[in-house]
Order: C-alpha cells, then sequence, then structure tokens
C-alpha cells in the first residue's frame, strides 16, 4: 500500500510561483488553483498511490511561537492573490474526496509527521510531496520524502545520508547547528552546513557534541558554538517535527476514491478550466439520434422533411479549412434537438451536384431561418456552388463573442462546454495530428457522419439557449441588425478577395535582400565578429557580455533582446538600432513581400484574406491569411507593400475611403467636451487647435514639432497614456510629460470627467458599452495589483471609443453593400482595414462610388460631432490611401 501525503501549502506556494499570470473572466487569479492541479492530477497518474491526504497549515500561532515569539518574524506574509485562491484549493481538494488535514496551533509539518508515523506502524509506505528540507527528519524504511523541486527524486534513508553524510535521525541535529533563515531560527551564529554535518558525524550526535566542546578542535568553532548554548537547543526544539499531534486520523479515509465528478465540473466551470472540464464533462452525442444518408432514396425522403422546416441548423464537412479551396465530402442537417441528419457526397454515395441542386432552392429561401456555427464558412462553399445563402438567422459564434468578447475561444467545443455542459468529440480524434494527420475525405464515413451530426445538433441546442442570454443582456438588437447582416458582407469581401502585383513584390524582395546584406556587414563590423542575427541568445551575448550594455529586462533563458529593449539600448550604442533596422526588414520580406503571391488562389489569381468577427474585445474586425491589419504604414517600406495591391483588370481603380480621426470625434461625443466639439463642427486641424490652446499660441503660430506633440496626446488619452509612456514617446522629461497632460485636461475638462465617470460606471456594472449597446466586462478594477488594475482603468476608457468606431464602419459596410449589390453596381468592396474600406472600381463608376460611400460613411450614425470621411483613387491602393492625420 502506498500513500502519498501532500504538503498544501509547500505545493500552493509552487504552484503559484511557477504560473504567474492565469486569471478567469472575472479576473479571479487563479494560476496556483490549476498548478496545483496539475501536480495532483500528476501524482494520481504516473504514482498510482492506493492512500492520499492533504495537510495545510491554519492561520494564528502555533506552539513553536509560544516558545520563540520572533519564529518566522522575517517571513514575507503569503501574497494576496494566493490567499485568494487558498479556500478554492481545499474546495478543489475535497471534491476530488481527498481528506484535508490541518489542526490549530500546529504546522502542517506537524500534521503531516503524525500521519505518516501512523501509517508507518501499519508497513504502509508512505511519500511525503513537499519542498521542506524539515521532513527528512523522519524518513525511515517506509517513509520517503517526494521532492517536488526535482522531479522524480525521492529521500530515503540512503539519499539523506547522501545529502548531508548522515542519517535521518541526525537531520534535526545538524539543523540546530545551523538555523533556518527563512524561519529565523537562530541556530549558532556563524555555523555553516558543511561544519554543522562534520562537527556531528564526528561527534554522532548533538549532545555529545554540547557536552564535549572541549574536544572540538578549531577555537573559533568552539567559541561560536559556546555564544550560542541557548540559541542551538531552543533551534532543535523548534525545527523537530511533532509526531504526536492530537488530531483525530482514521488511515481508511485516505484511501482512493472517485472524484466528485459534479462538483468538479461546477469548480472547473467557474474557474473556467476547459483542459480540465474535457477530462470530466459527458459525451455530447450520448443521448442523441444521427441517421447517415448515402442514397437516392433516403435523401429523397429527408428532402420532404426539410421543405417543411421553418429553422434549420447545418454544417459541411470538407477537405480542409479555407472555404476558397476546399471541396465539401457532406453536409449535415439538425431539423429539432438532439436529431441530425447527414448527407454524404462520393465513394459511391450520393452525387454532390444532385444535392446542391436539390437544396438550392431551401437555401436560397429567405423565409426559412439557417443556423449555423461560423456560417460564413458555409456561405462561400455554397456561393461557390452556385448557391446564394440567405435567411441567415443565427451563428453561435458570433453570440458567444457578443455575449463575452474577452474570451479567447468561441468553437463549438468551447460553447457547448460553457452552456451546455457536455464535451464535444475533437477532429482529432477523426484526422489525427502532426504527420499522422489524415484528411478528413480518407476517414470513414461512419464516423465522418456523427461527427458533423453531433456539430449541427449542438448548434441548434446552443442556438436556443444563446438567443436568450443575447436578450436578456440587451443585445438581440446588435446582434441581429449588426453582426449577423455583416456576416454575408464579409463573405462577399473575402470571395472577391484583391489582385497582387508579384512583379512589384519580387523587385522588392531584391532590394530587401541588397539591404538586408548590407545590415548584416554593418551589423558584423560594428560587433566585431560574425554571429547569427536572428538567434537571441548570440544576440544577447554580443550586447550584454561582449559590449557591456545594460540588462534591463531578464527571460528564463537569460537577458532579453526584444524590440523594448532594443529602442531602449539604441541612444547607448549603434548595434541595437541596425539590430532592429534588420528584424523589421526581414519579418516585412518574410510575413508580407515573400508570403504574398504564396497566398495566391490558383483559381481566381486572387489572395483572399479571412475576416475575423470574433476576434478582438473591443469589437473591430482582423484578418488572417495573409493579416492585412498589420501590413505597417508608419514606415515607408511598409507603406510600399501598399502598392502591391491593385485591380485586377484593365480601366478600374482602387479606391479608399478612410474615416478621419473617428475616435477623437468619438471622444469629444462620449464626452461631451464643449471646446472639443466645437473644434470639429468648426473643421479646425484638430492637432493644431489642440497644440494652440496648450501652448498658449495662435494657431498659425504652431510649429510641427507643437502640432506631433499635440498629435501623440490626442491620440494617447483614448489609450490612457501615462506621463512616462508620453515622455519616452517625445523623448522629454516625465515632469514635462505630465504638465502636458494636466495641460490638456485643463483645455478639454470634459475629456477628464468622461474618463472618471467611465471607469466608476465600469466599477460599479462590471461592463462599458458602446453607443450601439456592445458590451465588454471589465475585471480588476479593484486588483490589489497596480498594473492590472490600470489596464482595467485604461480598458475602460477606450473601449467605449474604439468600440463605437468598430459599430461604425460595420453598418457603413451593412449599408453600402446592400446599395452595391441590390443597384447592381461594377464596384466592389475588396477590403477593411481598421477606420479604411478599399474598394476596385470601373474608372467609369468611382465618381458616382465616391459620392455614395461619403454619403454611406457619413451618415451612418448621429453622433453629435460631425463624422468626415477622407476617399481617394489610384491605380493601387498606395496611391488611394489617405494622408497621415
Amino acid at each position: 500500500m502506498k500513500l502519498f501525503i501532500i504538503d498544501g501549502n509547500s505545493l500552493c506556494y509552487r504552484a503559484y510561483y511557477a504560473i504567474r499570470q492565469l486569471k478567469n473572466s472575472k479576473g479571479e487569479p487563479t494560476n496556483a488553483v490549476y498548478g496545483f492541479i496539475s501536480i495532483l492530477n500528476k501524482i494520481r497518474k504516473n504514482e498510482s498511490p492506493d492512500m492520499l491526504a492533504v495537510c495545510f497549515d491554519m492561520k494564528g500561532p502555533t506552539f513553536r511561537h509560544e516558545k520563540f515569539k520572533e519564529y518566522k518574524v522575517h517571513r514575507k506574509p503569503m501574497p494576496d492573490e494566493l490567499v485568494e485562491q487558498m479556500p478554492v484549493i481545499k474546495e478543489v481538494v475535497r471534491a476530488y474526496n481527498i481528506p484535508v488535514f490541518e489542526m490549530e496551533g500546529y504546522e502542517a509539518d506537524d500534521v503531516i509527521a503524525t500521519l505518516a508515523k501512523k501509517a508507518a506502524a501499519r508497513s504502509i509506505d508512505v511519500f511525503i510531496v513537499t519542498g521542506d528540507k524539515d521532513m527528512l527528519q523522519i524518513v525511515d524504511k517506509h517513509i520517503k520524502v517526494y521532492n517536488t523541486h526535482k522531479e522524480g527524486l525521492i529521500y530515503d534513508i540512503d539519499k539523506v545520508r547522501e545529502r548531508y553524510g548522515a542519517g535521518p535521525d541526525k537531520v534535526t541535529d545538524i539543523m540546530a547547528l545551523t538555523g533556518d533563515a527563512s524561519d529565523n531560527i537562530p541556530g549558532a551564529s556563524g555555523i555553516g552546513e558543511k561544519t554543522a554535518v562534520n562537527l556531528i558525524k564526528q561527534f554522532g550526535s548533538l549532545d555529545k557534541l554540547l557536552s564535549n566542546l572541549g574536544s572540538v578542535k578549531s577555537e573559533s568553532v568552539r567559541g561560536k558554538i559556546e555564544a550560542s548554548m541557548d540559541d542551538i537547543k531552543m533551534s532543535r526544539e523548534l525545527v523537530t517535527v511533532d509526531t504526536d499531534v492530537p488530531i483525530d486520523i482514521d488511515l481508511d479515509d485516505t484511501k482512493i476514491k472517485e472524484p466528485d465528478a459534479e462538483k468538479l465540473f461546477s469548480l472547473f466551470k467557474r474557474l473556467e478550466f476547459k483542459n480540465l472540464l474535457r477530462d470530466i464533462a459527458p459525451d455530447a452525442a450520448s443521448d442523441a439520434d444521427y441517421a447517415l444518408i448515402k442514397d437516392k432514396a433516403a435523401f429523397a425522403a429527408f428532402m420532404k422533411k426539410l421543405e417543411k422546416a421553418k429553422e434549420f441548423a447545418f454544417d459541411f464537412e470538407t477537405t480542409g479549412t479555407d472555404p476558397m479551396s476546399v471541396e465539401p465530402i457532406g453536409i449535415s442537417f439538425s431539423l429539432k434537438e438532439k436529431e441530425a441528419y447527414y448527407i454524404s457526397f462520393g465513394s459511391g454515395h450520393l452525387d454532390s451536384t444532385h444535392v446542391f441542386d436539390s437544396l438550392k432552392d431551401i437555401f436560397e429561401k429567405k423565409g426559412i431561418r439557417k443556423i449555423g456555427q461560423n456560417i460564413k464558412y458555409e456561405y462561400i462553399i455554397l456561393k461557390r456552388h452556385g448557391i446564394t445563402l440567405e435567411g441567415i438567422y443565427f451563428d453561435t459564434m458570433v453570440a458567444s463573442y457578443l455575449l463575452d468578447p474577452s474570451r479567447f475561444r468561441h468553437g463549438l467545443d468551447d460553447i457547448a462546454l460553457e452552456y451546455l455542459d457536455f464535451k464535444m468529440t475533437p477532429i482529432s480524434d477523426l484526422i489525427g495530428k502532426g504527420k499522422g494527420k489524415i484528411n478528413m475525405r480518407d476517414v470513414p464515413v461512419a464516423k465522418v457522419s456523427d461527427y458533423s451530426c453531433q456539430d449541427s445538433d449542438v448548434t441548434l441546442r446552443l442556438s436556443g439557449i444563446l438567443k436568450g442570454k443575447l436578450k436578456e443582456g440587451g443585445l438581440w438588437s446588435l446582434f441581429e441588425e449588426v453582426e449577423i447582416p455583416l456576416i454575408s458582407v464579409l463573405a462577399r469581401m473575402e470571395m472577391n478577395g484583391v489582385s497582387i502585383d508579384t512583379k512589384f513584390l519580387g523587385k522588392m524582395e531584391a532590394d530587401i535582400a541588397k539591404s538586408l546584406k548590407k545590415l548584416c556587414r554593418d551589423i558584423y563590423e560594428i560587433a566585431g565578429e560574425e554571429f547569427n542575427i536572428n538567434s537571441p541568445k548570440q544576440v544577447s551575448c554580443i550586447l550584454f557580455d561582449k559590449l557591456g550594455l545594460p540588462s534591463v529586462k531578464k527571460t528564463k533563458t537569460g537577458s532579453s533582446t526584444d524590440e523594448e529593449v532594443l529602442r531602449g539600448l539604441s541612444s547607448k550604442h549603434a548595434l541595437p538600432a541596425l539590430l532592429l533596422e534588420y528584424r523589421e526588414l526581414a519579418k516585412l520580406d518574410s510575413t508580407y513581400v515573400q508570403a504574398l503571391p504564396r497566398l495566391i488562389n490558383k483559381d481566381t489569381g486572387r489572395v483572399h484574406t479571412s475576416y475575423n468577427q470574433t476576434v478582438t474585445a473591443t469589437g473591430r474586425l482582423s484578418s488572417s491569411e495573409p493579416n492585412i491589419q498589420n501590413i505597417p504604414v508608419k514606415t515607408e517600406l511598409g507603406r510600399k507593400i501598399r502598392a502591391s495591391f491593385v485591380p485586377a483588370k484593365k480601366g478600374y481603380r482602387i479606391v479608399a475611403a478612410d474615416y478621419s480621426q473617428i475616435e477623437l470625434r468619438i471622444l469629444a461625443a462620449l464626452s461631451k467636451d464643449r471646446v472639443l466639439i466645437e473644434a470639429f463642427k468648426e473643421g479646425a486641424d484638430i492637432h493644431r487647435r489642440t497644440a494652440a490652446l496648450v501652448f498658449g499660441v495662435k494657431e498659425d503660430k504652431v510649429t510641427d514639432e507643437m502640432r506631433n506633440s499635440a498629435k501623440t496626446v490626442n491620440f494617447g488619452v483614448i489609450y490612457g497614456i501615462s506621463p512616462y509612456g508620453l515622455a519616452r514617446q517625445l523623448g522629454i522629461g516625465i515632469a514635462e510629460a505630465k504638465e502636458f497632460i494636466d495641460t490638456y485636461f485643463e483645455t478639454y475638462p470634459g475629456v477628464r470627467i468622461y474618463m472618471e465617470e467611465k471607469i466608476e460606471d465600469a466599477r460599479r456594472d462590471g461592463y462599458v458599452t458602446t453607443l450601439l449597446n456592445r458590451k465588454r466586462h471589465i475585471p480588476n478594477l479593484d486588483s490589489r495589483d497596480g498594473s492590472s488594475r490600470g489596464f482595467a482603468e485604461r480598458t475602460a476608457i477606450n473601449t467605449p471609443i474604439q468600440g463605437t468606431a468598430a459599430d461604425i464602419i460595420k453598418v457603413a459596410m451593412i449599408n453600402i453593400d446592400r446599395r452595391l449589390t441590390e443597384e447592381k453596381w461594377g464596384s466592389v468592396m475588396i477590403l477593411q482595414v481598421h477606420d479604411e474600406l478599399v474598394f476596385e472600381s470601373p474608372a467609369s463608376e468611382t465618381k458616382a462610388l465616391k459620392e455614395m460611400a461619403r454619403k454611406e460613411m457619413e451618415g451612418v450614425l448621429d453622433i453629435g460631432v460631425p463624422i468626415n470621411v477622407t476617399i481617394k483613387e489610384g491605380d493601387n491602393w498606395l496611391m488611394a490611401e489617405g494622408e497621415s492625420e
């Protein structure tokens, strides 16, 4: 029989410091809980204990404090965030049906020792899980210490002897001499472990040493011991664990039992431990009825049911993830909860053309409500097969996002776990992972059928639940009127794609290669040697070891050489600036110049980015494959990449319509600052006007430097810029930056009031909203941690501004797309980047397009402040983009 006794406090501290940043969406720290569970589960799995117990310290003094008031007086108090997690950890332990032992007046060590000795007396093998060396004193033939600091290290009698040169029975004698600084146990002042071990080995015990002090050869050592006699004796009492704590212990209680799955599930859900939840969640399809349809007769029978349906959820199974290139191998439908049908194409089953032809009228009927998870994917597949999906009613991924935009994932498995309390079959169960991954086409059709039916069934089940929550949260209008119509707009934009001038990029790549080669030579010359510029470790050696530059940030692998560090070092040495230039150029080359031509679709000859509607917490869109949003615009070379985005046909132009200073205009509207609103109504250059007011000069006397400083503050205020941040951006002193910000708020007092009120609103309500009632929950506003609290406050200020800007451009996109479609324009919308919409337009339409786009974008929402749009056209995107604000 094996009994594992876990030192709860030791393990909690280890877990807390091993995983530093982990919180749930409510802002509650969960790092120690997660780390503790991980170690606990590892022990359960790897060691297969027959018995298990956890012991904790309790608050308040122990018998050791009565003996020595200064005991542990210098020890730092437990961090607040760990204190907060301790009750949760105990709750988790009890949910695992593991007994917890603790007793007032005694430490966990004493309780552990008592429990261990009781078990050893019954010839049970005991393993004490701890990082505390105090427990080595009770190691015997049945008791061992399972060290948590060094994985796999187990201290038995021989290992203790190897560690100290003496057996476990001498550990307290050695510790009595050395003391323990962490617990403020004095020991003999000036006696280290090596000396203590040699003395105990020489004399056999502490008592014999103290009674034969005259035999100690070293006068210095003898003097130190004589001067510390009382401390040594007291120290031995303090370090000796009590093996007879009067605590009620029934060893049968420690026998391994099945965890309370219901309690664990509830706890893991509250803590948002998705991976742990999946281990104990029930299967989604356990009580469902799924059918595989693979012949015409069965398909005809199913079509009769489908034609009567008022709504249904559906899901394609395909050969990949890119909707512009994949081939569908089947489609599932769910017409009511816990029922679904999978229609299989090919491999002797149904002909896909026949299926698509049969389904066309139903998919194009607006009166039938369609439900999906990321239904944009299905829209594109259907459109590629000649079907325009109408009647999009619900998207569970978008609904989940609206309910909690700060969540990292809105996949169907995550949502099912959150709202239905069960786990989905992971796709890796079908197609595998890594090198062994196969195509879905090669998976047995019965497995594909169950998998796809589950997706449709669960999507239908979730739609009802999520709809209720959207209405309850006041989010239904935003969902129904903005996010759902936007799905088809984004699908059409993705399908439109954009044409890329590969010759232009080829020349750019050659130019960059020359520049990188020259940079390499310059870097090696300054460094005095050649090294791998792409290796952070080698860069670190050159900067900090060879050149002796100050190391300002440490990582697990050494001194950091990230962008922030290099920028800071650039004023001290020429090399960091060159390294930054090299990295920026190399990244630009690999991410865009070389990558864009590889992303051209072989069938369309265009690049089709994917717009992500459920990623950013503010409501803004993001894009991937390629990430159009991240093309640099602050550097000349970055901007030059936009010149490769060109019309596909002769006689066409690129038209770009960009909201002018939209976030500042929204700030004026939300803050109701009279001076700021007046400036926008007068059509003033807001940065020049701000500079004039802050510097106390007339607008015609404002220099470019003054305007740039004002511009930095104008935009920085939206993001809660600090005096330190402003000082760094402008290259001025912190005191001067603080004075600048203070003067700004005196100039626009309504802005300060808005910021203060918004933080208080968020603290009261737990969330902030945009003008269209988009919500974002803001945890950590009352956090004891200054950086967490500061981030929460900046988020509360910024989200309503950024989110409203996102709402505005989304509504404009919907309105413009409707007009382009209904009025049968030759122009198409091809890109959305931040506050900018980009079109490909016949030259004959550009004038009318600009007028239409301006009308729709400027008239999208009355915010009480004029909304202005800058529109330009050109032979490529660079020529059509607006000038810097």
